[in-house]
């Protein structure tokens, strides 16, 4: 079976990690600080946090400016339910914005519409999370322009981005946004086995999503309340929780982000592969935004809902792992419990019902590709 992702792991990789294992320190070590330094300088943030997970660094995105019950948060229908989650467990409540047809980002006229509604009913959102869906930025300086006009903080999901980039600046700098957030799960563009990071150009920011990741505890005495008691001495300023990365995970991290533009490259050539030979199939290939490159974290395809089902069963059966990146959040048990119905975000469920990824990573040979290109002919024949 080939894959739809898989991570690339080298020797420089197993000898880092060795390293550590070897060390003195398998958390709160200098490798974690050395991932960040690594990701601050890819993204020209001036400050990255890291954490276990992508969902951690969200929700501690969402902490840190200051997202809690009766505010909103908005974010796309198409994603992983973590972009939703965690303004639930931040105990906001939660709505969804339509995407773009072509990109399946989310959809800044929609947004526009939306914002102008909610300003007339009183019921601003106090967090937008758009979301870079399969590694192309969403239309970040429309979306910042209207996050501005309506007093709305921004944290990009990038989960899918890390090498990618928005009008010639790498994504991850905030220029239209407070804090962004990528994943390195083992299928994404740099892996460390489960982590994430949350850049932001805001030292406060910074500051409280670092308590957030470890359990609100500080030993620094600039926070602190009244005088520190010795060098023992710490104390919980905020309610936080144990979202720390490990020394094995950064470790990986660093000797994977020495080749994140390698990975990226390699991941475009794959996609202008792709889209040479399908394009004279019936099938819809990825839209581009003319403004970004994407890292490509996933090619999806869309074919006539009628047929999604049984091309994907074929492909899947001509050993080929395909895979639907997202059902429609709104439209999950959970959120329908919430009041939520099909219907209410049109775009995002038509995508839906289209999209199949088709395998894209780093190590994805030619010949490889050529099968999977050949699969996905015979499947719509």
């Amino acid at each position: 079976m080939i894959p739809y992702g898989r991570q690339d792991i080298r020797q420089e990789d197993i000898d880092a990690v060795t390293e550590v294992l070897r060390g003195d320190f398998l958390t709160q070590g200098p490798q974690v600080p050395a991932f960040e330094a690594a990701v601050a300088q890819a993204t020209n943030a001036v400050h990255a946090v890291a954490v276990n997970s992508a969902t951690s660094a969200l929700h501690i995105a969402c902490l840190a400016l200051g997202l809690g019950r009766g505010d909103l948060l908005w974010t796309s229908p198409i994603t992983f339910v973590a972009s939703a989650n965690v303004g639930l467990l931040c105990g906001a409540d939660v709505d969804f914005v339509d995407v773009d047809p072509e990109t399946a980002n989310m959809c800044p006229k929609a947004l526009s519409e939306k914002l102008e509604a909610a300003k007339a009913a009183g019921r601003l959102p106090k967090v937008l999370i758009p979301v870079h869906m399969c590694g192309q930025s969403c239309d970040m300086a429309a979306i910042g322009a209207l996050a501005r006009e309506y007093g709305v903080k921004v944290v990009e999901d990038a989960s899918h981005a890390i090498g990618g980039s928005f009008e010639g600046k790498p994504v991850g700098d905030c220029r239209h946004s407070d804090i962004t957030v990528f994943s390195f799960h083992p299928v994404k563009i740099v892996t460390t086995a489960e982590g994430g990071v949350a850049t932001t150009q805001d030292a406060a920011l910074a500051q409280k999503m670092e308590l957030f990741r470890s359990h609100g505890v500080t030993r620094d005495p600039v926070l602190m309340e009244g005088e520190s008691e010795g060098p023992w001495y710490y104390q919980q300023v905020e309610l936080g929780l144990n979202y720390r990365m490990t020394e094995l995970q950064a470790a990986l991290g660093v000797t994977q982000m020495a080749r994140l533009s390698e990975y990226v490259d390699r991941r475009n050539l794959l996609a202008e592969r792709y889209d040479a030979a399908l394009g004279n199939l019936p099938l819809k290939r990825p839209g581009r935004l003319a403004t970004a490159r994407s890292s490509f974290h996933l090619y999806v395809i869309r074919v006539e809902a009628a047929r999604r089902r049984a091309v994907f069963e074929a492909l899947r059966a001509a050993g080929i792992g395909v895979n639907v990146h997202y059902i429609p959040v709104h439209t999950q048990p959970y959120y329908r419990r919430l009041g939520f119905e099909a219907g209410q975000f049109p775009q995002a469920e038509s995508y839906y019902a289209q999209a199949i990824s088709i395998p894209l990573y780093y190590g994805l040979s030619e010949a490889a590709q050529d099968q999977v290109i050949a699969a996905v002919e015979t499947a719509l024949a």
